[in-house]
């Protein structure tokens, strides 16, 4: 299976990720992490052609990881998954590959999210040098919505409660709705 982590700079989608990875002995592919490995530092550009070269990359290595073990849980992560392009290539590259995809798409409030960037900024906790609250606001004005089957996860509640979540919605078969968990009032 592949599953796009969709959301904003700062929402969860690597924390919520790399738990989900682990509990399911799946694969954490990260666009940032890609990046940094290809690219030497003058060289990267945080330019879309760059971020959808990589996204080929981990579509590939996807690819090569399913062919090997089909049951393997894929996570994408690194790109809000902000445009309705990128999704696409990802629910056709999955069909290619005869998999089942899921988008889980990681929400919570601007000032968590502004909170989370600043943490990382401080404490060099993320590969990405152009992520920051200005970034959160760049991608949020140009936010497309998601049109396809996903399961929204407020990300403020507490990771396990997120990750239980995320499980159950791994195990769904979506025909063409939109699961919001959100925490109840």
């Amino acid at each position: 299976m592949i599953v796009l982590m969709a959301g904003l700079p700062g929402t969860g989608k690597s924390t919520l990720a790399r738990e989900l990875t682990a509990r399911t002995l799946g694969r954490f592919l990260s666009k940032d992490e890609i990046r940094h490995a290809i690219f030497l530092p003058d060289e990267i550009e945080y330019s879309t052609r760059q971020d959808d070269y990589c996204l080929q990359v981990m579509l590939e290595t996807a690819g090569y990881l399913l062919a090997r073990n089909p049951a393997r849980a894929i996570f994408l992560d690194g790109r809000p998954f902000s445009r309705r392009y990128q999704i696409e290539n990802v629910i056709g590259a999955a069909d290619s590959l005869q998999q089942p995809w899921r988008i889980l798409e990681c929400v919570c409030s601007e000032e968590t999210a502004r909170r989370r960037l600043a943490a990382d900024a401080e404490g060099g906790g993320h590969p990405a040098g152009n992520r920051d609250f200005q970034l959160y606001l760049e991608v949020k004005a140009r936010f497309e919505a998601i049109r396809h089957a996903k399961t929204v996860i407020d990300t403020e509640q507490p990771l396990e409660t997120c990750v239980q979540l995320a499980l159950a919605a791994l195990q769904l078969n979506f025909t063409n709705s939109t699961h919001e968990i959100l925490p109840s009032a």
